[in-house]
């Protein structure tokens, strides 16, 4: 659900520092929280952001803007679990943001619809600068119709395959390249008496990780691409039958052992029982390797690794594309009174010190020249691998609970969940999501 999706994203931001930011508004910003807060007003903007550990580096962005602009940005941190609730509810009303933080794609389309939102496809088209600062397919998963409405402003989060080294090396197991590989390993370690993956079925999100990934190798990303554009027919496609099949097929072979329905994310089960060696991988967000080094640190240098999603026989999907979360995005409210400052704000997410701000506090960034300023991460070999995977993805799919409304979003988790818990046979699923 989306509250589990917020949720997830600050424990994973967390994880890169002591503690989460405590305060709910910046201290001395001169507002209320959001339900106080109104629009910036002529000389300020209201700016908000989701709260988590690395608002710190927001923070710090502020205070350089307001260093050397006439109008003044007001920072409203909104808590992580309230914060699309909140959005929802104050835009449209004068208590709305100016510039907000949000996930682009269909946590937007919404406000896009109903015109609330500056259209930056021309400013992205008039300023060269701004056009080549970020990784491409970031900027478009920014995008609702074929226009602009984000820009890039946190780091990026793709889907790896993590492995557990110590039980790869007890099996006497590699590191699979391909499904075969990979479906072979299932079998390897179920005779090791080791789960193959760890799976947080009981929040449900985890299993989308791997609906994503079939469909998009199995069809390509131009199937979801229908879908999320509005085109029902698209869960229609042969691709949509395959990937559920495939999904029954990895259960029943056990896969994902007995009990992955009761396991959690939110609490840390699947990934301790994947860093005891209960489990031998793991298909997860790049926040996992932050989550390890916080909780299970001694795993996570010495037995942690990660590849890619391999493709898959017959598929269609270029092997090179990645799922789950571009990144974070700034958008300007339409009503905004002061809509130059708002532009020259948004644009700051492409400033030098931005980027290393966000480096330092252990994020890999989407501007396009981020790779020579990685040596400064705490784990730069990581960080490159992200980097240059996604910088060389044809595509970046958004995770479908942020690409598509909330009304589909909520009854896809939910179907899928129950396509995993045997509750919903493969065709089954996809009457389901025809019907939605």
């Amino acid at each position: 659900m989306r509250t589990n999706l917020s949720r997830r994203r600050g424990r994973a931001l967390a994880a890169f520092t002591a503690a989460i930011v405590t305060s709910t508004v910046l201290a001395g910003c001169g507002s209320g929280g959001p339900d106080e807060a109104g629009g910036g007003g002529e000389g300020t903007l209201d700016v908000w952001v989701y709260q988590d550990a690395s608002t710190k580096v927001q923070e710090e962005l502020v205070k350089r803007f307001n260093k050397q602009s006439d109008v003044k940005v007001k920072l409203t941190q909104v808590a992580g679990d309230s914060y699309q609730d909140k959005m929802r509810t104050a835009m449209g009303t004068p208590n709305a943001p100016d510039v907000f933080f949000n996930w682009g794609g269909g946590s937007i389309a919404n406000f896009v619809e109903k015109d609330m939102l500056v259209d930056l496809t021309p400013e992205f088209e008039k300023d060269a600068e701004l056009k080549k600062a970020f990784i491409p397919s970031v900027v478009d998963s920014g995008r609702v119709n074929d226009k602009i409405y984000g820009v890039p402003m946190r780091g990026m989060q793709p889907v790896l395959l993590f492995m557990n080294t110590d039980v790869f090396e007890k099996a006497g197991a590699e590191k699979p390249e391909s499904w075969e590989d990979l479906l072979a390993l299932v079998d390897t370690f179920k005779k090791e008496g080791v789960t193959p993956f760890a799976l947080a079925g009981a929040d449900g999100w985890p299993e989308l990780m791997w609906v994503e990934y079939l469909l998009d190798r199995f069809g390509g990303a131009e199937v979801f691409k229908r879908i999320q554009d509005g085109d029902s027919s698209g869960w229609e496609d042969p691709a949509v039958m395959k990937t559920a099949e495939t999904v029954e097929d990895l259960v029943d072979r056990g896969a994902f052992g007995k009990n992955f329905a009761s396991v959690n994310y939110t609490e840390d089960g699947a990934s301790t029982l994947f860093a005891k060696g209960k489990a031998a991988m793991h298909l997860m967000g790049s926040w996992e390797y932050s989550n390890q080094q916080a909780n299970q640190p001694e795993f996570a240098k010495e037995a942690l690794d990660y590849t890619t999603f391999p493709a898959v026989p017959g598929g269609k999907g270029d092997i090179k594309n990645v799922v789950g979360n571009p990144t974070n995005y700034w958008s300007i409210n339409k009503k905004a009174e002061e809509q130059e400052a708002a532009l020259e704000f948004v644009k700051f997410a492409a400033e030098d010190q931005y980027i290393e701000d966000l480096v330092a506090n252990g994020d890999v960034p989407t501007t396009s020249d981020a790779e020579s300023r990685l040596d400064k991460h705490a784990n730069p070999e990581y960080a490159k691998f992200q980097y240059n995977l996604v910088k060389e993805a044809p595509d970046f799919t958004l995770s479908w609970d942020q690409a598509l409304s909330a009304q589909q979003a909520e009854p896809t988790l939910t179907n899928i969940q129950k396509l995993f818990n045997g509750q919903l046979t493969a065709q089954q699923f996809v009457d389901a999501m025809k019907g939605l």
